[in-house]
């Protein structure tokens, strides 16, 4: 345990040992909560035209709202449309639009603004992060009257109306959309109030919202605490309420076992992978992949990186995920079938790799578990810690050996369909799966397409699947309506309440 964290813990501990109660925090606000974020975010508050997550975490179905909502469970159901339906083809998707809708700033929403939200997002000076797989794909926006739009497609792509859901696809208004990083004005439950940089952001109750007498909390505060002793503290002194997204794993049985709170372990769409990069030998050899994914133990790795709790995965898709299949038995952890395989391979050893770090705690203390692994096959992994800036310049743009990452961008399977993204994956199979499973409109047949689609990258063993990225929410006890899972990062402020 760290050290400052272990401090904290045995304070606690000994407080209540010597009989000496912990002060209780005030008696819980019946219209506000102050919620603990890790990150800032940045550089601004437009989730169209910045990739952060952390972006979204805020603004997303409180404040900026898109046609579709996606549910804690990863549901889908209308949002500013009411209804949709979608041609056979799978290439024109009709939108029916709420009447009576307005902006925080009175001005009318129609089909004009989702126009030009669109066309905004896939303009040639956008940084929209979902513009080349999503809003390039759309050839045509048809708006026949003011509650109707119809988008049609230049090939069907069978995850569009979840993209709808997503951040990247939130409804601006012309009249405002260009401030949005500062002051974002949205049709949604909550409108933008203040920001203090580096401290905290509120945001206070529309009381225009069409459903605002559902809405209990007048008042958000999200502070943003970084760092894992300071997010204990805050929750301990009662500073915050609850910690959506908690980030101090070793401080978990703490607050488990703590009356004042509560603890529910739940999972994002992180699939926490060891990337390999097919463009480098010998990994572009699937023997040789396999036995990477066989020289490694994801029970050994979520026991000593997530405390446990992940759950292991088999390919590119979290059990959360509608069609998930679990492949965690196509390639076992098996240490002398690793070494057959590389020997069949012909791959003289040792083999000396390098294995790339980002800074988050999954990818530190997980590499190191990987790399005495790996060693123990044979294959001697030089680790190389980096920063976020360097992570993006180096194996992101395709300069590695091995990394490990947690790809969190939910249903992402599609990014092994181009060549050119940063592993270097290139199989005309997959690519015809998905063709398929994009242009079927015919549940069953998804189904089945997107389980094939699973089979394949497992068979490819494109690369070693560990587990999927868990999420702890630590709050108060009387706060209800927390999300325990994340299918995208956004917290559905609407839904909280003091019980």
């Amino acid at each position: 345990m760290n050290r400052t964290l272990a401090r904290v813990a045995a304070a606690a501990v000994a407080l209540v040992a010597a009989g000496t109660a912990l002060e209780s925090p005030a008696q819980p606000r019946k219209d506000s909560v102050v919620l603990g974020m890790i990150l800032e975010p940045a550089p601004g508050l437009d989730p169209t035209a910045a990739p952060a997550a952390a972006i979204g975490e805020i603004v997303h179905l409180n404040v900026l709202e898109g046609l579709v909502k996606i549910g804690m469970d990863g549901s889908l159901s209308p949002l500013l449309a009411e209804s949709w339906s979608i041609d056979p083809d799978g290439k024109s998707y009709t939108f029916r639009l709420r009447r009576g809708v307005s902006f925080h700033d009175g001005e009318a929403f129609d089909a004009s603004d989702v126009r030009f939200s669109f066309e905004r997002a896939r303009a040639e000076t956008s940084t929209n992060k979902a513009k080349k797989a999503v809003f390039d794909n759309i050839s045509r926006i048809d708006t026949p009257d003011p509650h109707t739009v119809i988008l049609v497609l230049n090939r069907a792509d069978g995850n569009f109306l979840f993209r709808m859901g997503e951040n990247t696809a939130v409804i601006l208004d012309p009249k405002s959309a260009a401030t949005t990083s500062t002051k974002p004005v949205g049709t949604g439950p909550y409108r933008f109030e203040d920001w203090k940089k580096g401290a905290s952001l509120t945001l206070v109750k529309n009381e225009a919202w069409r459903q605002a007498a559902s809405v209990k909390m007048k008042k958000v505060t999200f502070r943003f605490i970084n760092d894992a002793s300071a997010q204990v503290a805050a929750l301990l002194a009662g500073d915050i309420d609850a910690m959506p997204r908690f980030g101090a794993l070793q401080s978990l049985k703490t607050f488990q076992s703590d009356p004042r709170f509560s603890v529910v372990v739940g999972g994002t769409e992180g699939k926490t992978i060891v990337s390999i990069n097919h463009r480098r030998k010998p990994f572009d050899d699937v023997r040789v992949r396999r036995a990477l994914a066989a020289a490694i133990d994801r029970k050994a790795v979520i026991d000593g990186s997530q405390d446990g709790v992940a759950k292991p995965i088999g390919s590119h898709m979290v059990p959360s995920d509608a069609g998930y299949v679990d492949l965690t038995g196509a390639n076992p952890y098996n240490p002398e079938k690793a070494k057959a395989l590389l020997k069949e391979a012909g791959v003289a050893l040792p083999l000396n790799v390098t294995l790339a770090l980002p800074p988050p705690e999954y990818a530190r203390k997980g590499g190191e578990i990987v790399a005495a692994q790996l060693a123990k096959v044979g294959v001697i992994a030089k680790i190389e810690n980096m920063e976020w800036a360097q992570w993006l310049s180096g194996p992101f743009k395709g300069n590695f050996d091995l990394t490990i990452i947690s790809h969190v961008e939910p249903l992402d399977f599609d990014r092994y369909s181009d060549p050119k993204y940063y592993w270097g994956y290139d199989s005309k199979a997959f690519n015809d799966l998905l063709a398929k499973y994009n242009g079927s409109a015919d549940a069953k047949t998804r189904t089945k397409l997107i389980g094939d689609l699973q089979r394949q990258l497992a068979t490819d063993s494109v690369n070693v699947y560990l587990y999927q990225l868990p999420q702890f929410a630590v709050g108060k006890k009387q706060l209800k309506g927390l999300w325990s899972s994340s299918p995208i990062f956004a917290n559905d402020l609407a839904a909280l309440a003091w019980q």
